[in-house]
């Protein structure tokens, strides 16, 4: 099993090159699924959970041809197994993805339930609820779900659909099979992260007709079919934010090519007000910073609240930040798996159910931990860049679920790390 070693006390200097947003391009590759056209996508991360998802959509006989640039094009026009087993499905929860495109084009789907990351036990009822109230017949058996038309019926139907709580994938989900559905679709309480209107404009540029995307009510005209297009996936804006937390924890001057600071508000607020400096650059975005910042007072919440997914590299920060700061986590349950690690490089963290207390200390040391999710990885690894001495971090490929190439992009800009076998 893959580590990580590194070497901590170097400042950071350069530019990275933030990679397409894996949030973003599993929808999206999913969305390919909507027509028997050709779609290109440029900006394609290559991670794990992408691999997956690739494998996947062959498994149900498309033809896929991806790029060593990032550039994936994918034709549908030969699917003919709309079903995803738990085999491909249980590394990965975005599958359930996959469920709305199918069935709004061949009017059924056998899509496996999720396994996924230990965070908490996240829902896939209201994805179910959404696509019965759009006419599909659902029912879960022997740890699949099977959705299909009524007899007579060649498509979905428009629905106002409002969920229960926000859910990013259940949005996408809808968005999706509501392209193709007979009839108006009304999303109440849709999601808001950058990811959904991303999705929303490669729908469009496929012949969708939607508007509101990036608000929380999307109004979808369905039409009776999608072509293809050519669609750049939008920057991750949580590598973007890890690699802001890197460079505001070890110091330096550092450009983020393709970072967008409209999607990463508030992290850049608390990062401002602890003391680092980021600008808008051409391009991209500048973060410096010197010395030790403030610890900063965060809870996490929906779009464009504060990322749950940016919570564990956030709280590395305030663990060798001035001062004392709790930290709220709103979103999911288990997600302080990192605190125990982090505690072992000599931080000083009490945790009292959804709020981990933070008291900032001058310095850490290294150690060897753990990454027991694809976030805490990240965190370990910003805290072994400023941890005295010399810092292994273990299970390393959660990292590379979510990351593309990050130690290359690390050391790029000067840190000093390298990967063990």
């Amino acid at each position: 099993m893959d580590k990580l070693l590194i070497r901590g006390g170097r400042s950071l200097a350069g530019e990275v090159l933030v990679s397409g947003a894996k949030n973003a391009a599993l929808p999206e590759l999913c969305a390919t699924l909507l027509t028997a056209e050709p779609v290109v996508l440029r900006n394609v991360p290559r991670l794990q959970d992408v691999s997956t998802m690739l494998t996947l959509i062959r498994n149900m006989g498309v033809q896929v041809d991806q790029q060593a640039d990032g550039t994936v094009r994918v034709d549908a026009s030969t699917l003919n197994t709309p079903e995803a087993p738990y085999e491909l499905v249980k590394t990965m929860r975005a599958s359930v993805l996959a469920l709305g495109p199918l069935l709004a084009r061949f009017g059924e789907a056998t899509v496996s339930l999720p396994g996924g990351c230990a965070i908490g036990s996240r829902p896939v009822d209201q994805h179910l609820k959404g696509l019965a109230a759009m006419g599909a017949e659902i029912v879960v058996e022997h740890g699949y779900m099977i959705a299909k038309l009524p007899k007579g019926r060649t498509r979905l139907h428009g629905a106002r659909i409002t969920t229960d709580m926000v859910t990013v994938t259940g949005t996408e989900n809808f968005l999706m099979a509501a392209a193709l559905a007979d009839g108006e679709t009304i999303l109440e309480n849709a999601a808001q992260e950058p990811e959904i209107p991303d999705l929303a404009e490669m729908l469009i540029s496929m012949g969708a007709r939607i508007e509101g995307h990036g608000t929380r009510r999307i109004r979808i005209h369905g039409v009776e079919a999608l072509h293809g297009c050519t669609h750049q996936v939008v920057a991750d804006r949580i590598e973007a934010g890890t690699f802001l937390c890197a460079v505001a924890a070890a110091g330096g001057d550092v450009v983020l090519k393709h970072g967008r600071m409209d999607h990463l508000e508030a992290v850049i607020e608390k990062l401002t007000d602890a003391g680092a400096k980021v600008t808008a650059v051409d391009g991209g975005i500048r973060v410096q910073s010197h010395g030790r910042l403030k610890a900063q007072n965060f809870r996490t919440t929906e779009y464009p609240g504060f990322p749950t997914d940016m919570q564990a590299q956030f709280m590395a920060l305030n663990a060798i930040s001035h001062g004392a700061s709790m930290v709220t986590e709103t979103i999911f349950e288990n997600r302080f798996m990192h605190v125990n690690e982090l505690v072992r490089l000599g931080a000083n963290i009490q945790i009292d159910g959804k709020v981990a207390v933070v008291e900032g200390v001058e310095k850490l040391s290294g150690a060897t931990v753990m990454a027991t999710d694809l976030r805490a990885s990240a965190s370990l690894v910003i805290t072994g860049l400023v941890a005295d001495g010399e810092t292994v971090v273990d299970r390393i490929y959660h990292l590379d679920r979510g990351y593309d190439q990050m130690e290359a992009k690390l050391r790029g800009i000067g840190a000093d790390l390298e990967r063990l076998k």
